[in-house]
C-alpha cells in the first residue's frame, strides 16, 4: 500500500471518528457530552479526580454559574467553566437549570431575535442571566426580572447549534 493510500485512509478513519463524536453520550447519564449544567450551590469544590479522596484544585463560588460537562465517573462530572477551570464536581452540587454568563461588552437585549429591534436593557461583560428560548444565532435571557434576546455569540453557557423552545 503506497504512502497516498494510507493517507486517506488516515483522513477518513479521522472523519468518521469526528462524525462518530458529534453525538457522544454519557456512561451515567446517557445525555449529550459535552453539555452545559448551572452551580446548584453557593459553593462547588472541583477536584482533581472523581471521589472525595481527591484534592480540591479549584472552588465554584457563584450560584447558578454555567459549566460545560466533559466527562461523567458515577456520581461525578467532569466541568470547566468560561475560563477553562474545572475538575471533578459531585452531580449534587450541579443542576441542570440552565444559565449563561454575557462574555462580550454590554450586550443589549432586544425586543425581538433582530438586530434592528428595539434596545429593553443592556447587561454587563460577566453578568448571569437565565436561558429561555434559542434560535440558530439569537437566546433569550432573564436577568433582575428584564428578557430580551441576545446574539448567542455573546453568551457563554449555550451550544453553537443548540435551539430551544
Amino acid at each position: 500500500m503506497g504512502i497516498r493510500a494510507v493517507l486517506i485512509g488516515l483522513v477518513v478513519a479521522c472523519l468518521a471518528g469526528f462524525a462518530a463524536a458529534q453525538d457522544v453520550r454519557g456512561r451515567e447519564t446517557n445525555l449529550q457530552i459535552p453539555r452545559f449544567v448551572s452551580v446548584k450551590a453557593s459553593e462547588a469544590n472541583a477536584r482533581r479526580g472523581p471521589g472525595l479522596s481527591h484534592r480540591i484544585d479549584w472552588v465554584f463560588k457563584q450560584r447558578h454559574l454555567p459549566l460545560q460537562v466533559t466527562g461523567e465517573y458515577g456520581h461525578w462530572r467532569r466541568v470547566r467553566d468560561v475560563e477553562g477551570a474545572g475538575g471533578w464536581v459531585h452531580y449534587s452540587l450541579l443542576s441542570g437549570a440552565r444559565y449563561v454568563l454575557v462574555t462580550g461588552g454590554a450586550a443589549a437585549l432586544r425586543k425581538a431575535p433582530d438586530p434592528a429591534s428595539a434596545v429593553v436593557a443592556r447587561a454587563e461583560a460577566g453578568a448571569l442571566a437565565r436561558l429561555g428560548a434559542c434560535r440558530p444565532d439569537w437566546c433569550r435571557i432573564t436577568a433582575g426580572g428584564v428578557g430580551g434576546w441576545v446574539p448567542k455569540i455573546e453568551l457563554w453557557g449555550v451550544d453553537a447549534k443548540e435551539v430551544r423552545n
